[in-house]
């Protein structure tokens, strides 16, 4: 699995989470759900933007023991996001 980072421009807030490429979350709700974290008053249906990949996890390792990639890293274009600053 590959560790994505997604960003809620609402609430301001990037959230790392795994899941499988052929996933997409769209919605502050489907990533909140995935990363097992409450909503925090955020609406469900708030759009999120996916960042960056982090790296994978393969079947059999623990999330501390995660295999980077080399990756690109063109940036989001955000002056507050926590990659980019």
């Amino acid at each position: 699995m590959i560790t994505y980072e997604y960003y809620c421009e609402t609430n301001d807030q990037t959230v790392e989470v795994s899941h499988r490429m052929s996933e997409s979350l769209k919605t502050w709700g489907e990533l909140c759900e995935k990363a097992g974290l409450p909503l925090n008053g955020t609406p469900a249906a708030t759009p999120v933007e996916r960042l960056i990949s982090g790296g994978l996890l393969f079947k059999g390792e623990s999330s501390n023991k995660k295999s980077q990639l080399p990756m690109a890293d063109p940036g989001c274009g955000r002056s507050n996001c926590c990659r980019h600053q």
